[in-house]
């Protein structure tokens, strides 16, 4: 990675990942504004580690410092999930441009469900979560924002 994408990462920030999630691998985006056009987006696929309950990593914090668990934070992103057990009209389909590698196609959802959080919304600083069965019934209505608990 060239040096001036390297952030200098707080250790405040660290501890604070240690202390919340010991368990959990972080992912450490770096990018630079300058460059935003060429911009990609982002796609994480993992095992959950609870199998009942799928997360999305939301938790914000701009500041390079540990996020504050007690603010609002303005949004403004989509979060969607997917499963590979919903039935066949489950959710909304995906189409991909023909153009797309294979390879990388087929790590990618058919049909997906989630809303669009922004237009100025604040939401409970967390990540967003929702139990899968919940997901099986399609309902994005069921996501929560859930904060961190100290181990």
């Amino acid at each position: 990675m060239p040096p001036h994408r390297r952030p200098d990462l707080d250790p405040e920030l660290l501890h604070f990942y240690a202390e919340h999630f010991p368990d959990h691998t972080i992912v450490v985006c770096c990018f630079d504004n300058a460059e935003a056009r060429r911009a990609k987006p982002l796609l994480l696929r993992y095992q959950p580690l609870d199998p009942g309950r799928l997360t999305v990593p939301a938790l914000d914090s701009h500041t390079g410092k540990a996020p504050d668990l007690d603010a609002a934070v303005p949004v403004d992103h989509w979060v969607l999930f997917s499963t590979d057990e919903g039935p066949a009209d489950w959710g909304a389909p995906v189409t991909y441009s023909r153009g797309m590698r294979h390879s990388l196609r087929e790590f990618l959802p058919a049909a997906v469900i989630g809303p669009h959080y922004g237009d100025g919304q604040a939401l409970p600083n967390g990540d967003c979560t929702i139990s899968h069965a919940d997901l099986l019934d399609g309902d994005p209505d069921r996501i929560e924002r859930q904060r961190p608990v100290r181990r």
